[in-house]
């Protein structure tokens, strides 16, 4: 799960979900939504395309849609979308819309960032759209501080990565209600309006807008969810679709039981486990390596894991400067997304910190639209079951860290704030998934996933009526920023003719972690779908 902040104030494209969740016990919150449904035909939005101001060679666009589909003639909101045109205009085949996940993922800046990881031929036969959904960054947004100062002091007080501590739980837990508040009173009806169902209605507006008679889509992490929603409500429409790292929609929705959960979201997807056995990898890869390629090994496997162990002992007791315990773990999880140059940073900073130094600060970040913690958090929150009483997650947690250690932890914490959030979406989704699609979907599961495991890319071929389940063997959050030629190349011929994987197939990640390097094939060399590199 893909989106924006990070306990260390970094992680760009590969922030994961859980920073970005915020919580009030102060409102009441109403009962559950009916399923969301279609709603009566309206006009499709006008995209006045014009140059993007800060990346010339990209096209923006703002589009009007209704804030409630149900009431077309009602208050009506923005969304801003971006467009990178077909590289060879001559053999266009139509419009990929691209989501990079979150919820809070902004597509007019995350799009281009990764814009060259999609494979040439299909940014040679394809325009490349995305967007910033509802409530998030330059779309009408979701903003609950009076200026950029103010948030980034709230940011400051709570505890970083999860609260460690009776104080920090304190902390922490009133930190987010104490948000919740100027939240709901700034506009409590959009708070409502931003469910995946919502973005899943956004997404056939823009489809429409653009004049494709059916979607063609590539959805990352959480755009996975929105991909199953937007298959089941429309599934008529579905010319082509890639999901990569893919979340169990049963998981979401807590398979829609009436009830509170017992689990929070992040524990029922299995994010916990899966940042366990990937973190386990990180550090075995690394001590079997040098510390030439792996500046925190310790020789062998079993010593860098207890070199690791000790290293977390010592910042519970003794903060390393601003790197807590729990700041040091999220850091972590998130810097295990990005295996190039993730990993071997990772790695870099964690000897510092082995050796009483302060990791040196991450260099400013490009300026970026607004996009705090309760962007996504307003999402999440409202359209995600999970337990009510914030003080229920100690104990969560505690169970938790007996089956994944300090990454289960920090999942137990990433969606306490939803504990106390004040609004449930108006217009849900919850199933049923097995809707038959006008064409088969792609399912693209990385074998180690510090989010979103690989068994829910399993869960999800099981769940869809039309699905076939690509495995990666690799490393990381999403194939797209941790490239498999092998995958890049299925990726195209199933997006440009339709041909799918054979049952069962497999791919391996073009560069393993801690890995000398050399070029392969892609754009690079002239060979292949992607640039990239081997061992």
């Amino acid at each position: 799960m893909l989106i924006s902040g990070s306990p260390a104030g970094r992680r760009c494209y590969a922030a994961a979900i859980a920073a970005s969740v915020i919580s009030s016990t102060v409102f009441s919150v109403p009962g559950p939504a009916p399923a969301a449904t279609r709603p009566p035909s309206v006009p499709a939005p006008q995209l006045d395309w014009r140059p993007c101001a800060q990346e010339s060679a990209f096209d923006c666009a703002t589009a009007k849609v209704p804030l409630d589909y149900r009431r077309p003639g009602g208050r009506t909101i923005e969304l801003a979308v971006v467009k990178r045109k077909a590289t060879r205009p001559g053999s266009r085949i139509g419009t990929l819309f691209f989501s990079p996940g979150g919820p809070g993922g902004p597509g007019t800046v995350q799009m281009p960032q990764v814009y060259e990881h999609f494979p040439q031929q299909v940014r040679e036969r394809f325009d490349i759209v995305s967007w910033d959904p509802r409530g998030i960054g330059y779309s009408t947004a979701v903003n609950c501080f009076d200026s950029p100062e103010a948030a980034a002091a709230w940011t400051a007080a709570r505890p970083a990565g999860f609260p460690v501590g009776e104080q920090q739980r304190r902390t922490w837990i009133a930190a987010y209600r104490d948000l919740a508040r100027p939240c709901h009173q700034r506009d409590p009806e959009l708070l409502r309006h931003v469910s995946t169902a919502d973005t899943a209605l956004d997404l056939d507006q823009l489809r429409r807008a653009v004049g494709d008679p059916q979607l063609t889509f590539l959805g990352a992490s959480y755009g996975s969810f929105l991909g199953s929603t937007y298959a089941n409500l429309f599934p008529g429409k579905i010319r082509a679709m890639v999901l990569d790292s893919n979340l169990d929609p049963q998981a979401w929705t807590n398979h829609d039981s009436p009830g509170e959960p017992r689990l929070p979201i992040f524990l029922r997807v299995g994010s916990d486990l899966s940042a366990a056995v990937t973190l386990d990898k990180f550090l075995t890869l690394c001590g079997s390596t040098t510390t030439a390629r792996c500046a925190f090994s310790a020789g062998s496997p079993k010593a860098t894991r207890d070199k690791f162990e000790r290293l977390m002992r010592r910042l519970r007791e003794h903060p390393q400067g601003k790197w807590t315990y729990g700041g040091t773990v999220g850091d972590a999880v998130y810097a295990l997304y990005s295996v190039h140059p993730g990993w071997t940073d990772l790695a870099a900073r964690l000897q510092d910190l082995w050796q009483g130094r302060v990791p040196r600060p991450t260099p400013p970040q490009p300026v970026v639209p607004y996009l705090g913690e309760e962007q996504a958090a307003a999402v999440l929150c409202s359209d995600s079951p999970n337990p009510r009483d914030p003080g229920a997650y100690h104990a969560i947690e505690r169970a938790s860290a007996l089956r994944a250690g300090d990454a289960g932890r920090f999942w137990s914490w990433a969606a306490e704030p939803c504990a106390t959030w004040p609004a449930l979406a108006a217009n849900r989704y919850t199933g049923p998934w097995n809707n038959p699609t006008a064409h088969t979907i792609l399912l693209v599961g990385t074998t180690y996933d510090p989010s979103t495991p690989y068994r829910d890319s399993q869960a999800l071929a099981k769940e869809l009526a039309n699905a076939r389940l690509l495995t990666h063997h690799g490393y990381g959050h999403t194939e797209l920023i941790n490239p498999s030629s092998c995958v890049g190349d299925h990726e195209s011929r199933y997006l440009i003719d339709g041909t799918l994987p054979p049952a069962g197939a497999t791919c391996q990640q073009d560069t393993p972690p801690f890995a000398a390097t050399r070029p392969l094939g892609g754009v690079a060399t002239g060979g292949g779908a992607r640039a990239g590199t081997a061992s």
